[in-house]
């Protein structure tokens, strides 16, 4: 019987964490209030450090407004031995569709990367439309892991 190798995991470079996030727009939130931890898929779509996303309100922005840090996560899974996966953690900040020229120029952002998802975001033909509220996530911390594919020296052992 042969020997299988050992999975080799190695830490993402922040240029790799910013293509992985880039390519994406699927990624988990998690959010915790008191004792209770929660995680909810969303999509999102990622510029200049941020991850802009859309939500209605709820629960999750109730539970949010008591702690404003986040984690977010988004994978890329190949196979058990062949995936990436890239975890942030940053403040969740909702973005008011109106107010200063400051806060209605990242209210115009938002809208313009997230039609890049939805063409029709915002508007009588949006396939969502009780998803009104805007969010940004600031990407303050990130970390990323990979294993398989080519591996430079010094990786971890899994």
């Amino acid at each position: 019987m042969s020997k299988v190798p050992p999975l080799r995991i190695r830490e993402l470079d922040r240029k790799e964490i910013d293509e992985i996030l880039a390519r994406n727009n699927v990624g988990r939130i998690a959010f915790s209030f008191r004792d209770r931890v929660d995680i909810q898929p969303i999509n999102y779509v990622y510029s200049d450090g941020w991850l802009y996303g859309r939500t209605s309100p709820g629960t999750k922005l109730s539970t949010i407004q008591h702690n404003y840090w986040v984690a977010f996560e988004v994978d890329e899974i190949e196979d058990a031995s062949n995936w990436r996966s890239v975890v942030v953690h940053g403040g969740f900040y909702t973005i008011p569709a109106s107010g200063s020229p400051q806060a209605m120029e990242t209210w115009d952002r938002a809208v313009e990367l997230l039609r890049t998802l939805w063409p029709t975001l915002l508007t009588p033909d949006d396939p969502v439309p009780h998803r009104w509220v805007l969010f940004r996530i600031a990407v303050q911390e990130v970390r990323g892991l990979a294993a398989g594919g080519d591996e430079p020296p010094g990786d971890i052992e899994g």
